[in-house]
């Protein structure tokens, strides 16, 4: 592989992003990485003697060999920075990743992506408009981007890839997908999008590398929507690096009395573009899509009445069975009908919410 003493950087603890990258531009050629001498390190600026030993040290050791027989058994894509398939955004960042480790279709990434974040104990309300933004952008040709965490992003990707393409980066290695329970979603998202990761194939999900993951969510994208967010939260580090890196920041409000609500409000008064429907960032971001409208479905009077009492905030079986004074069979049934048309979707156990 000829990116392979690329990949040998990147697996060395001990050497930062800013070293790495000094190292990858005075020498250009992988293979030199592998081969330089002790006198050609030592002229790499930023390098102390200690990085040094570690180089050499490190050279003489397996790790590059078992990452690359790891790479082939698992059918991973692996480029670098001066490869032609690297994200241009991504370059444009403060400390580009040198190595980006892909599962799926890595010229997706050369399309527009668009980041969607947020709580990982969200509102059934954040989790419906999470969807719905998510599966209306990604129907218009849009690739959305998360991290792959609980909550938001769970409910973004899910909905990305039932009308279109999604990307996942993770906070550890393609080997090490996290959370646990994400293991099946992330192998949904590279059948037609992708997973990818900075880190070696083996890193574990470490408390430290999600920092680092998110400003790869937004480095991709051209605007990140947070969605819900605490006063602190891992979405507003994305949303941090955003700005940063000069893309568009979106926030949804969300209800006052919410501790949700306050990292959203808080980028709204900081500048982020207040979101109410797809049209408003479509219209930021100069992207010209005609939305078409649906046709009001229609519905027979008992339908009508279950439907108008269901909200985009959610509404469990109980409240319905109340607010429409019908008995439980009649109220499931219907629902059941509903859901089959596809104008409301369970959210959470016996919850439910309109859909679009």
């Amino acid at each position: 592989m000829t990116k392979a003493g690329f990949i040998f950087l990147n697996l060395l603890k001990g050497l930062s992003l800013k070293k790495i990258g000094h190292i990858m531009h005075s020498f250009g050629s992988s293979q030199c990485v592998l081969e330089a001498p002790r006198m050609d390190l030592q002229n790499v600026p930023s390098l102390t003697a200690k990085d040094i030993e570690l180089i050499l040290r490190s050279r003489d050791s397996d790790i590059l060999e078992k990452e690359l027989k790891l790479i082939e058994q698992q059918q991973i894509s692996v480029i670098d920075i001066f490869d032609a398939a690297y994200p241009c955004l991504l370059k444009e960042i403060s400390c580009p990743p040198p190595v980006l480790y892909i599962k799926g279709n890595r010229d997706l990434l050369s399309e527009i992506l668009f980041a969607i974040v947020g709580s990982r104990i969200p509102t059934v309300y954040g989790i419906s408009m999470a969807e719905e933004f998510s599966e209306k952008l990604a129907s218009l040709g849009l690739v959305i981007t998360s991290g792959l965490a609980r909550g938001i992003d769970t409910a973004a990707h899910r909905a990305a890839i039932r009308k279109g393409r999604s990307v996942a980066v993770l906070g550890g290695g393609l080997l090490n997908v996290y959370p646990r329970e994400n293991t099946h979603l992330a192998e949904e998202i590279a059948e037609t999008g992708a997973v990818i990761s900075e880190f070696g194939l083996s890193e574990p999900p470490l408390r430290e590398n999600f920092p680092r993951r998110n400003r790869i969510i937004s480095g991709l994208a051209r605007g990140v929507l947070v969605v819900e967010a605490a006063a602190r939260s891992g979405a507003l580090i994305t949303a941090r690096y955003g700005c940063e890196q000069n893309r568009e920041v979106f926030a949804l409000p969300g209800n006052v009395s919410c501790p949700l609500s306050r990292g959203t409000h808080t980028l709204i008064k900081e500048g982020a573009k207040l979101v109410e429907s797809v049209e408003d960032i479509l219209e930021e971001l100069n992207i010209h899509f005609q939305i078409q409208e649906k046709d009001k479905p229609y519905l027979d009077s008992q339908e009508r009445l279950i439907f108008d009492i269901i909200d985009r905030e959610g509404m469990y079986l109980e409240e319905i069975m109340i607010k429409s004074n019908l008995n439980h069979p009649l109220v499931s049934k219907t629902i059941l009908e509903l859901q089959c048309r596809g104008l409301i979707r369970e959210i959470k156990p016996s919850c439910f919410v309109k859909v679009g």
